[in-house]
């Protein structure tokens, strides 16, 4: 069966939807990537601009994972960032302060250039706010801000007392903010879409409704390569790369209780007109506030609101969004009372424990990365960099994303996204008393 794209907003304004064939028959390629999301397209993408031959298999749609189903914003956040500096410092030393550095800001500039070098329309706007929902949150802000101009971003940011909120919003629920030029938000189906066509163009071969059911990881020894199969086909490579992030289940004995599937949810509102988007939102930023589960929005390139929050560890996904979310939004604007929400949606967001992403390898022919834990635009195309990177014979970087130890929960994937709403329950109990 054909799968179909979520109805989503961004599937119902897509530039132009992607129409891959399915896998039959036995090709050759040089790599071959499980799943065609952020992480797979953008590998492809960095391998074929090396002259590599790739192909890319994914079971559904392009994008049709957390990648065409996320809020869109590419921001410098990192939730793992004190864990990776604590277990990064082993291989590092005194450099792991510019390497996580690296990867709030790296991704970026990734993607600015991507867009630029092949003409990719995906509606990118500048500017974010990164606000404080609570007085205690404001050293957190004033910290953060500071680093940034200690790393040379006086141009890029200014930190937003309680009093200037409404020159960026039209609400009285926050205590300042972090004004940031650089981060960015964008119409993320249609990025990764124009990726996709972008490695197409280099010679890359992309395969839709093609679910991976077998690997074969070869045998360096006696050189036989490995081999991906499909049910009307297969591919042959010399290296297989899994980007499957929450929605893969291959090669459960080795990669189970690693990542957990967390669904979030997002509406778009009907077309709010130029008038009261402007009253709104009146600088078109992108914002999302300090909370451990946060809301975070922004205006659409057709005016809407386009509102996420809330996050279900437990792996179930929500009936009922809008109910949801309405509440939030309504205290957040209260101009859009009773505003009609047009899309609803969810999407599984690969929630790694100790919030690192996890990028490694499964034998000497078949490597993984998966685990952005909700902060996947930017990351998955800094990871695309360094898995490319690894493939070609550069590993650094990635010895340094692999050698991070991560905790392996014991028994079922229903098990440990129970342990794991468990251990949010505790954080939002503890972020209450703050």
């Amino acid at each position: 069966m054909t799968a179909k794209r979520c109805e989503a907003y961004y599937s119902a304004t897509v530039n132009q939807d992607s129409d891959y064939p399915e896998l039959e028959g036995d090709i050759r390629v040089d790599v071959a990537i499980v799943g065609g999301g952020f992480t797979g397209i953008n590998t492809a993408l960095e391998l074929a601009e090396r002259g590599l031959k790739v192909a890319v298999i994914e079971a559904k749609k392009v994008a049709w994972g957390a990648t065409g189903r996320n809020g869109g914003q590419v921001t410098g956040s990192l939730s793992g960032d004190e864990a990776m500096r604590k277990q990064m410092r082993k291989t590092l030393g005194s450099d792991v302060d510019d390497f996580i550095w690296h990867l709030r800001f790296h991704g970026h500039d990734i993607i600015k250039n991507r867009i630029a070098k092949y003409g990719i329309d995906c509606d990118l706007k500048f500017g974010h706010l990164h606000t404080a929902y609570k007085p205690s949150h404001l050293p957190e802000l004033r910290a953060n801000y500071q680093e940034c101009l200690d790393h040379g971003m006086e141009d890029d940011v200014e930190f937003v007392e309680r009093d200037r909120i409404n020159e960026f919003l039209e609400t009285d629920i926050y205590h300042g903010g972090i004004y940031n030029k650089k981060n960015m938000h964008l119409h993320s189906l249609n990025l990764c879409l124009g990726e996709a066509r972008a490695a197409e163009s280099l010679g890359t071969l992309i395969f839709e409704n093609s679910e991976v059911i077998d690997i074969d990881h070869g045998d360096n020894k006696t050189g036989k390569p490995a081999k991906v199969f499909t049910q009307k086909g297969s591919v042959t490579a010399n290296t297989v790369m899994l980007a499957g992030n929450a929605y893969h289940r291959l090669e459960r004995l080795k990669m189970s209780g690693k990542i957990f599937p967390a669904a979030g949810g997002l509406v778009v509102t009907e077309p709010l007109g130029d008038d009261v988007a402007n009253l709104i939102n009146p600088k078109d930023v992108a914002v999302y506030d300090c909370r451990f589960v946060l809301d975070y929005y922004r205006l659409t390139a057709d005016k809407r609101l386009l509102f996420g929050g809330g996050a279900n560890y437990s792996g179930r996904e929500s009936r009922d969004i809008d109910a949801e979310l309405r509440p939030a939004i309504e205290k957040t604007f209260p101009r859009l009372k009773g505003v009609k929400v047009d899309y609803q949606w969810s999407g599984m967001m690969g929630i790694v424990i100790n919030r690192i992403p996890q990028l490694g390898k499964l034998s000497d022919n078949v490597f993984y990365a998966q685990g952005y834990s909700g902060h996947g635009i930017a990351l998955t195309h800094i990871v695309s960099e360094i898995m490319a990177n690894a493939m070609t014979g550069q590993m650094k970087d990635y010895d340094t994303f692999a050698n991070c130890k991560h905790i392996r929960l014991p028994g079922s994937e229903w098990i440990g996204n129970q342990f794991l709403a468990l251990g949010m329950w505790y954080y939002l109990m503890l972020e209450k008393l703050r």
